[in-house]
């Protein structure tokens, strides 16, 4: 059955379909059982959609800032709430539970530039920082995050704003007990295996009805993925990326070089 024929048999519209795919708008319970007996889901399979349909309809906090945080930074406050353990491979940028107040900013800036609108810049950064508060609260879940050495050597912001979300990094990491901050360096040997195209998020919850997913962040959307095939593939890839990635002592000491040397660069006097 083509996600069109379930549309219309539900009486709703294929976007309605994508966005209960992709995790893009919170489920109707309603919808998720007219689905379920379409697709003649029953027993013990039945139940666990059903709850897990009834759990994600609850209102988060994150429903109170409605669409002015954006609405990938949602699906990102959604999946974390219930996340026992996160682990993430980014290239491109710092992750955005990491990022110092002045460094949001300063992307939010350059967003608004390029012509993003789908947010409100004050209620973004405040979402964000909420995002940050759960993340390293005393409940929050387990993180670890590869990070390409291309990340923290080439400059996304002005001087001093990279300077203190280096150094911000490597507090976090040092303070958090449940924080892990990996560097996957330019020299690492990656030899027989491919380097993942996007950045890309996997997801345990607490939940254990509640399946393993896998979130990738493309340039102009977020893709998830819940097939446990798939899933598998990026977790695979994770591995790997870890077993090449510096252990977190020898991490931390390549940032605090990389902020030493960007403070010289800065200041040439020291």
């Amino acid at each position: 059955m083509t996600a069109d024929d379930l549309a219309r048999r539900i009486y709703r519209s294929r976007m309605t379909i994508s966005k209960l795919e992709n995790a893009r708008t919170r489920p109707d319970v309603r919808d998720i059982v007219k689905i379920m007996k379409i697709l003649d889901v029953t027993g013990d399979k039945f139940d666990a959609i059903f709850q897990i349909a009834c759990d994600a309809a609850d209102r988060g906090w994150w429903d109170s800032y409605g669409d002015a945080m954006g609405p990938r930074q949602r699906i990102y406050a959604d999946l974390e709430s219930g996340a026992a353990n996160i682990r993430e491979y980014n290239q491109f940028t710092i992750p955005g539970v990491l990022q110092t107040p002045d460094f949001i900013s300063f992307m939010i800036e350059m967003a608004v530039a390029e012509g993003e609108n789908a947010f409100i810049a004050d209620r973004l950064v405040e979402a964000r920082l909420r995002r940050q508060a759960h993340l390293l609260g005393e409940n929050g879940p387990r993180y670890e995050v590869i990070l390409d050495e291309v990340v923290i050597r080439r400059p996304a912001a002005p001087p001093e704003v990279m300077l203190a979300q280096l150094r911000s990094l490597i507090e976090t990491a040092t303070r958090h007990p449940y924080v892990t901050v990996l560097v996957l360096p330019i020299s690492a040997d990656f030899t027989g295996r491919l380097l993942p195209k996007s950045a890309f998020f996997l997801f345990d919850f607490k939940d254990p009805a509640d399946p393993p997913m896998a979130v990738v962040d493309t340039v102009s959307t977020d893709i998830v993925h819940i097939d446990h095939d798939e899933v598998m593939r990026y977790n695979q890839r994770y591995e790997h990326l870890r077993q090449a990635a510096l252990s977190g002592a020898a991490s931390l000491g390549l940032l605090a070089d990389a902020a030493d040397d960007l403070e010289k660069r800065t200041d040439p006097s020291r």
